[in-house]
């Protein structure tokens, strides 16, 4: 059954913070304020070479009538309240440092330290960065693995019913939706256990702020009932990088506290740029989004059938709902390329220096590719031809060949055996990578991207997770968060303690 078609005010037509920087950028001034560059009449002529000096007549601080975006009123007011409609929340707030930026707020207003959340380990690095800044205690869910894919799935709801029965006070629980691959959980079930025990869900959404604004696409968190939602909204939609959006609804989040935790992380010197950029984003897809998607769509399937036709590839796709794969972005294009003997950080190199095409995420045994609505059907072409090339320049250049494993292992998530925070602060020394197996980690090691900790502060090193590491780094992938980046050592805490969830 299709759902009833959205109906937005019509105030969704106008772009208020693009319609007041038109005329700002043509009022004459003396401009006796931030930045120095004075509406681009001081800009380095390298970068008014490359970017042309219009841009610079914009980039403008917090005047009167664009309004402050830690007291939203004026054009800045105008633009969230839209956006909050848009994407069907309570409030919204533009975000000016990224999503990471709105995850770290959110666990913030939610937890106070020794506070303990429900998260999945195969988390984005902000989380870390977020229990590590309100001393939250995270109670880890371990996600199944797709053995075929080499790829970690979602939480089941079984698996969340059972840990909030099993811990008490719990002040929220966060999850990811969808993966980076596009894999979705089943979220609406997620919501109601969460909610039967009167606690907010958190979302990571980075890479589904589209959900909302086409019926084939996986339900938006917001509209499967959760609490709060944290959107890449440049990451799929038309905001320039870095920008992108934090949404609340019901009850159960102080909108205050947040108010609080991003003014204590984000700018308080906001780009206009980036803000402007979210206000036309939001006037772009609700006017014109069913068309975008429908576009993006039928490109991803286009895509999919002629990679899929190609001897020795094969596309990531939903088979069967399960509650781990429960649904799929399809404008995620994930591609399996074991058959081709060499990592997916071999073959990203091969496809940007030798046939122009740049993917988004390569791993060990696969490629992933974001088809958004500002690709074309020239985009696919190059593409299609591109694995249609790949053979042969791969097998011509056969040295160096290593074949990755193909196996599905995520033996390497260890157990906390202090919380992050601790592990932060705690004093540290430096071993050979070798000799720490079984020490506690001091630092954060994360294959990036796509920035998911192999190796969290805090967690008991495992010889699984430095064979994983020095896999990747052998392969061409980049490994941050190490403090020493041949990996030839690692920090480590200088005193055991016992696990701290039975301390």
């Amino acid at each position: 059954m299709t759902p009833p078609k959205k109906v937005y005010s019509h105030y969704q037509n106008t772009a208020p913070l693009i319609d007041i920087l038109n005329i700002l950028k043509k009022q004459q001034d003396a401009a006796f304020y931030a930045p120095g560059h004075k509406r681009g009449q001081g800009i380095n002529s390298s970068l008014s070479s490359l970017l042309g000096k219009k841009v610079f007549q914009s980039d403008l601080p917090e005047l009167p009538e664009l309004g402050n975006l830690f007291i939203p009123d004026e054009a800045i007011e105008k633009a969230q309240n839209l956006a909050a409609e848009a994407f069907g929340a309570r409030r919204t707030w533009f975000l000016i440092n990224g999503s990471s930026c709105g995850i770290v707020a959110a666990i913030l207003a939610v937890c106070n330290p020794g506070d303990k959340i429900i998260v999945p380990r195969n988390i984005h690095h902000s989380i870390t960065t977020g229990l590590i800044m309100s001393g939250a205690v995270p109670i880890f869910l371990y996600p199944k693995c797709d053995s075929k894919w080499n790829l970690p799935l979602n939480i089941t709801p079984s698996i969340l019913e059972a840990t909030l029965e099993k811990y008490h006070n719990i002040k929220a629980v966060l999850i990811i939706h969808p993966t980076y691959h596009g894999i979705c959980g089943n979220i609406s079930e997620i919501v109601k256990i969460t909610h039967s025990y009167n606690i907010p869900l958190l979302v990571d959404e980075a890479h589904g702020a589209h959900f909302q604004f086409h019926e084939i696409l996986p339900s938006s968190a917001l509209s499967a009932g959760a609490d709060l939602s944290v959107q890449s909204t440049h990451k799929v939609l038309s905001a320039m990088t870095q920008a992108s959006m934090l949404h609340i609804q019901g009850n159960l989040i102080d909108e205050h506290r947040i108010n609080q935790t991003l003014q204590f992380i984000q700018s308080s010197s906001p780009s206009s740029l980036l803000l402007a950029s979210l206000d036309g984003a939001r006037q772009q897809i609700v006017i014109d989004g069913q068309k975008l998607l429908n576009k993006t769509i039928k490109l991803s399937k286009l895509s999919r059938n002629k990679i899929d036709d190609i001897d020795g590839f094969s596309t990531l796709s939903l088979v069967e709902k399960k509650p781990e794969f429960y649904d799929l972005d399809i404008t995620r294009l994930t591609v399996d390329i074991s058959s081709l003997g060499v990592s997916g950080w071999q073959v990203d190199k091969i496809l940007r220096t030798k046939l122009n095409v740049t993917a988004e995420l390569p791993m060990l045994s696969s490629l992933t590719f974001i088809i958004s609505i500002g690709n074309t059907e020239e985009d696919i072409t190059a593409l299609v031809k591109a694995f249609l090339k790949l053979k042969k320049i791969i097998h011509s250049s056969s040295s160096g060949i290593v074949i990755p494993s193909s196996s599905c292992n995520l033996k390497f998530f260890s157990s906390l055996s202090i919380s992050p925070r601790d592990a932060f602060f705690a004093s540290k020394k430096i071993v050979f990578i070798e000799k720490s197996i079984g020490l506690i980690s001091g630092e954060m090691l994360c294959p990036y991207p796509p920035g998911i900790p192999t190796i969290m502060p805090g967690e008991v090193i495992t010889s699984e997770a430095i064979e994983y590491l020095l896999k990747i780094k052998q392969q061409g992938g980049i490994i941050t968060g190490c403090s020493n980046k041949d990996l030839k050592t690692i920090k480590v805490i200088c005193s055991k303690s016992t696990n701290y969830l039975d301390s």
